[in-house]
């Protein structure tokens, strides 16, 4: 019960930083694309490799951290940084074709059923 409060408060966290980055590394820019998530989804992702080799692999705080830090905090800063995690520990283990695989399908998948999403309640409500 103690980790889900932990990934909690962690996710909360997690999301309002995210918010509030985006908005600042926004506001530096004057282009449409979205640098603000670019640059939050690579600092998550540093972040996560940092975590992970400290409280994951070190394992030199315990459980309860890792959960807080690495699956609530940055898992609601940036999911990004998940994904980039688990690519990882495919290339390391040499599984390459599957990497490139889940990197595609991640990709692909996700934003056809977003837009799928999309159109399907534009459907229904015209």
């Amino acid at each position: 019960m103690l980790e889900l409060v932990a990934i909690a408060i962690g996710g909360a966290l997690g999301a309002v930083v995210r918010s509030v980055a985006n908005n600042f590394i926004s506001g530096f820019f004057t282009t449409e694309f979205p640098f603000g998530i670019l640059i939050v989804n690579i600092t998550g992702s540093f972040l996560m490799g940092v975590c992970f080799e400290l409280l994951a692999e070190e394992n030199l705080f315990g459980e309860l951290p890792k959960q807080l830090l690495m699956v609530g905090f940055l898992g609601a800063f940036t999911t990004f940084s998940t994904f980039s995690l688990q690519i990882f520990a495919l290339l390391e283990s040499g599984r390459v074709l599957a990497a490139a695989l889940y990197i595609l399908s991640s990709v692909l998948l996700s934003v056809i059923a977003l837009a799928s999403g999309i159109f399907m309640l534009r459907e229904l409500n015209t």
